[in-house]
């Protein structure tokens, strides 16, 4: 059976508890801008990521268990992600972080910024995952494990022409890749589906300027879903912002944090 080459022991970089994740390091200049991406293709953060390194020095991982990064068998929720991260964030002493969440990855953004306020500088997050708004029987995301595939391309992509289509003739390393995200967003959000219960008791304690993004294509986690978030959005600093044409993918800002808010529709992400 085909499987992906995962990195080894002296491959990719050392994060927090001694993990190795794969990951996309850019720019050599500016503040740290720590990119956490959802379950989309790493190749798919590509033009977003080359964006940002114009203006930031990016790190951009793949979570454990999501791309080619191997997944310890403690890493269970995302709450032990964040964990990986705050510790790294803590030993390489880096100071004023803008932290960037994509889908998936802005759960673990709020996760590490409930729970530390000394290294991170600014969040920013993209049709962010793991908070449960509205009532209790509201639906906050699709469900991505029960759509077939070809209706969650409609659900993900605001422009199809980067939808990847039968998967039949897809690469199989595309494919894979597609399938270990799959399981490991499973692994993290099958229940509570894809936020966490406590969460919504602690968001305030972010405490720092936060701006969140939301594709108003996006069909997994709705602009319904995205303006609710607007009464979160207290620290001084912070803002909500939709945006048209684009999905579940944010896109490539220039600039700083701020033009995050003119995100350009080249492309789409996953959930």
């Amino acid at each position: 059976m085909q499987t992906l080459d995962l990195i080894g022991a002296e491959d990719g970089i050392e994060f927090g508890y001694g993990v190795r994740l794969d990951a996309r390091l850019e720019g050599s200049s500016g503040p740290l801008a720590l990119v956490l991406p959802g379950s989309e293709r790493s190749s798919e953060d590509a033009v977003f990521i080359e964006a940002l390194a114009a203006h930031f020095t990016v790190v951009a991982p793949s979570h454990p268990g999501f791309g080619l990064s191997p997944r310890p068998e403690w890493c269970a929720s995302v709450s032990d992600i964040a964990d990986i991260y705050l510790d790294w964030l803590e030993a390489s002493g880096h100071t004023d972080v803008i932290l960037i969440g994509l889908q998936f990855g802005g759960w673990v953004a709020l996760e590490m910024a409930t729970r530390s306020r000394s290294r991170i500088a600014q969040l920013v997050l993209v049709d962010s995952f793991g908070v449960k708004l509205g009532s209790p029987t509201d639906r906050n995301f699709a469900d991505v494990f029960a759509t077939p595939h070809d209706q969650l391309e409609n659900l993900i992509y605001a422009d199809q022409a980067f939808a990847l289509g039968e998967l039949g003739g897809a690469p199989e390393n595309t494919v894979l890749e597609m399938a270990r995200n799959d399981e490991a967003l499973a692994i993290y959000g099958w229940e509570p589906y894809l936020y966490n219960r406590r969460l919504g008791q602690t968001i305030d304690r972010i405490a720092v300027p936060t701006l969140v993004v939301w594709g108003a294509e996006d069909g997994i986690a709705s602009l319904t879903t995205g303006a609710a978030w607007q009464p979160t959005c207290r620290t001084p600093g912070s803002s909500r912002s939709s945006k048209r044409g684009i999905g579940l993918k944010s896109n490539d800002p220039t600039g700083s944090p701020s033009s995050f808010s003119r995100p350009r529709a080249d492309g789409n992400h996953r959930a």
